[in-house]
């Protein structure tokens, strides 16, 4: 049995060796950081092998045990060295090739556009770098389309500018032109031309109004001033405001809101969003046919749908409805008194500034647009909304 001296003497010289061949052992692993993973376990393997060797032969020494015991000593600690050397290089050897697997998908990026993770089983931590990295392309994927639809948006906007702007432009200068040069004269036909540019005024002054808002929304700049408001309030407004188009041509125009609680919005730019829907129903309502907008409450958000007698946009043009400058056909082709383009894209700017979201489908004789917005509180009446 071996006295408490021994081991004392056992221990510290141990612990001496051990840690004068760590410090060793850490001073190579710094000078080789740079290589492969496999020869830094190596290092590590090494490290342990030659503490427990020192450490036999310095016990040996001190407490005299033969040269038979130390050689049996030393085979079992040559030959966990080699298993331990063995197993390094294996460790190392699979790591090294996980990672040149998963160097190899991510140069791929560079040369196809798209990252496939390796097939192979990845370690712990290069697995959850490979999935960090499909994670990071798929965000990266789907800026590239925002982009690429930002870029075909602004492509489309300049040819609107072109073509809306400078059309009603040249009329107004040619009529101005006539009245200067005194090539109409007589009252009747001058009045018109002055009705006419005051009504192409209005019309190119309302269009700069939706181009102003337009770049704000898309720039990020639309300051909302927020507060409680009943769906009730805006679709009653909304209605009010187009209540005068819908007389003039001859299109029936309603509106109910269910019980439903407020929301907290900005009531001019909602109340203007709204407005874009329900006008652009009317235009390409023919007369006779209805536009009706209700009011409810749905999944945790409040719920304002307008519906119409349009006939139905195609399936192929509904996912760009809402694009800037859109024009469906036939559907929704545009008469000389209607607008430019911009209502539904300003719409979808507005409701998405305010956590919301808009959606269009067909329905019936026409389409239904519909917007949700996060609900203020509960508790609301339902009311009926005259239109």
């Amino acid at each position: 049995m071996i006295s408490p001296g021994d081991l004392w003497t056992v221990c510290y010289t141990v612990a001496g060796i051990s840690v004068v061949v760590t410090v060793a052992g850490l001073i190579a692993v710094r000078l080789l950081a740079a290589r492969s993973v496999a020869t830094n376990l190596t290092i590590i393997a090494a490290v342990t092998v030659l503490a427990t060797s020192a450490g036999a032969v310095m016990i040996a020494q001190k407490m005299f045990i033969s040269r038979a015991d130390l050689d049996v000593v030393m085979a079992v600690v040559v030959i966990g060295g080699i298993a331990g050397f063995v197993v390094a290089l294996l460790v190392g050897r699979r790591v090294s090739k996980s990672s040149r697997l998963l160097l190899g998908a991510v140069q791929e990026v560079g040369r196809n556009g798209e990252y496939v993770a390796p097939e192979a089983v990845l370690p712990a931590e290069l697995a959850g770098l490979s999935d960090a990295l499909a994670a990071a392309h798929h965000r990266l994927a789907e800026a590239r389309d925002r982009e690429r639809a930002l870029e075909a948006s602004r492509r489309e906007l300049v040819a609107w500018v072109s073509h809306d702007l400078r059309t009603p432009l040249a009329g107004l200068r040619a009529m101005a032109e006539a009245l200067e040069d005194g090539v109409v004269t007589d009252r009747p036909t001058v009045s018109r031309y002055h009705t006419q540019i005051r009504k192409e005024t209005d019309r190119l002054t309302l269009m700069i109004d939706d181009l102003f808002e337009l770049s704000r929304i898309h720039a990020g700049a639309l300051r909302l001033i927020k507060r409680q408001v009943e769906l009730g309030e805006l679709i009653g407004e909304a209605l009010t405001s187009a209540e005068p188009l819908a007389r003039a041509k001859g299109v029936q125009l309603r509106g109910f809101a269910a019980a439903s609680p407020p929301v907290l919005v900005d009531t001019a730019e909602v109340g203007r969003a709204l407005r874009n829907l329900v006008t652009n129903a009317i235009r390409h309502t023919p007369a006779h046919g209805s536009v009706e907008v209700l009011g409810d409450e749905g999944a945790g958000m409040a719920r304002v749908s307008v519906s119409d007698s349009c006939g139905g946009i195609p399936a192929e043009h509904l996912p760009r409805v809402f694009d800037v400058a859109f024009r469906g056909q036939p559907a929704r082709t545009p008469g000389p008194d209607e607008g430019a383009g911009l209502g539904l894209s300003i719409a979808r700017g507005i409701i998405e500034a305010h956590s919301g979201r808009i959606g269009v489908r067909n329905v019936g004789p026409g389409c239904q647009f519909a917007i949700w917005l996060p609900v203020a509180r509960n508790g609301v009446l339902a009311r009926q909304v005259a239109g």
